[in-house]
């Protein structure tokens, strides 16, 4: 048994001081006199971050990042969960396929991995998945990285992911309004810099389209990697409405804005960071509930693969190990979020949108726990982490927060030297 003493226990929406006793991957109240003993004193004691959108590009692409590498990094950044999309080789779009990627998790994984099913057959956005096969192996099924095109195509799939009482994970991306060759968000930068921009009506229009099929069919729908202004008055009024939709967000997202990105493969990413309008819009949506979680989109590539300057590199970026920090220092210390509802975006709500077991520090709970030290600073260097990838634009950021402690399924799978 491990007793970790001293630090505050985020239990119910709040703080308060207890100790919390771990044995055989469970939270326990009764203490043997033989237990070890870690005194956390400064600390927090939450519950283990869970990420519902990362990218482990294994198998298929495992010089961008493996089972292995991701779930270290996951670990080192506090995530005890993460759910991993479907754009792999092959593309587990049947048990067949996923199996793949099972073996691969079950060998190689540092923390628990939940993979997406494909909502339509090697993400072509032809025809559906094997959606019934791969039920009891999935929380959701996403074609993250490409927008289902067809509406019928995506009714279809609402319709069977409601009668299997899975919730469909959107990448929102109507294609016929984007700019060939974008890089950038259509505003200021693109304009400033003579670069192609992305309107953001290519993602909130398919929002649009996709609650309408909601309102159709009843299913569960949660809105992948939300950026624009426009996408989180939809999704608050669906909201307000009644329907069963939930949605997310990043942490460029939140701290970002067009004018403050370089020329640099680490500020390329699909949907692109936006206007300071669509920043605010975002903060203020975290605030009124309408965005639920808070997900990386970890998405490593070589170096090569990010080394053309943000016109020729391709999207994605890596925010497993930083996204904490990060978010503590531009969102909660500056009291423009409390920390409360920042902890609900990345521990609460990912478990109870996806039905994934715990979020809660109580007896009889997963031991999946997660120790800050808040007044830790330091800089954003990503030559240390633990991921294959290295693109982050936050790279040289001096951040406070600080992952101290990880434990998943009672084991400790990250540690500082100094705790």
């Amino acid at each position: 048994m491990m007793i970790l003493s001293g630090a505050a226990v985020f239990r119910r929406g709040g703080f308060e001081r207890r100790d919390a006793a771990v044995s055989k991957g469970r939270i326990v109240s009764v203490f043997p006199e033989d237990a070890s003993v870690i005194e956390l004193h400064d600390c927090l004691i939450v519950p283990g971050f869970v990420d519902v959108h990362v990218h482990l590009r294994e198998p298929g692409f495992s010089y961008k990042e493996t089972v292995a590498t991701g779930t270290a990094a996951a670990a080192a950044g506090g995530y005890t969960t993460v759910c991993a999309m479907p754009n792999l080789n092959p593309v587990p779009d049947c048990l067949e396929n996923l199996s793949v990627e099972l073996e691969a998790i079950r060998k190689d994984a540092r923390v628990h991995v939940c993979p997406y099913g494909s909502i339509t057959r090697g993400e072509r956005g032809e025809e559906l998945a094997d959606f019934a096969s791969m039920t009891a192996e999935v929380p959701g099924f996403s074609d993250d990285g490409k927008g289902v095109q067809s509406e019928a195509l995506m009714r279809e799939a609402m319709m069977l992911a409601k009668k299997l009482d899975r919730p469909i994970a959107a990448h929102c991306e109507d294609e016929s309004l984007l700019a060939k060759g974008w890089c950038v968000h259509d505003g200021a930068c693109a304009r400033t810099y003579g670069l192609t921009g992305n309107d953001p009506a290519s993602e909130w229009k398919q929002v649009e389209r996709d609650l309408k099929l909601v309102r159709e069919t009843g299913c569960q729908y949660h809105v992948c990697h939300v950026s624009s202004k426009e996408s989180v008055a939809l999704i608050r009024q669906a909201k307000a409405e009644g329907l069963p939709v939930t949605c997310e967000t990043g942490p460029h997202y939140l701290t970002l804005h067009d004018l403050a990105i370089q020329n640099s493969g680490r500020y390329r990413m699909n949907p692109p960071v936006r206007s300071a309008a669509d920043r605010d819009a975002l903060i203020e949506g975290l605030l009124d509930g309408t965005i639920d979680c808070i997900a990386t989109d970890h998405a490593p590539h070589s170096a090569k693969e990010k080394a053309g300057g943000i016109a020729e590199s391709l999207n994605g970026i890596v925010g497993l190990e930083c996204a904490f920090p990060v978010l503590y220092t531009s969102l909660v210390k500056p009291g423009k979020v409390p920390l409360e509802v920042l902890l609900n975006a990345l521990c609460v709500n990912p478990r109870r949108i996806f039905r994934l077991p715990g979020g809660e520090i109580e007896e009889g709970q997963p031991a999946d726990l997660t120790v800050l030290r808040l007044d830790r600073k330091h800089t954003v260097d990503p030559s240390k982490f633990r991921s294959m990838g290295r693109a982050t634009p936050f790279e040289g950021w001096e951040v406070y927060g600080e992952i101290a402690m990880t434990i998943c399924n009672g084991e400790i799978v990250y540690r500082r030297e100094d705790v």
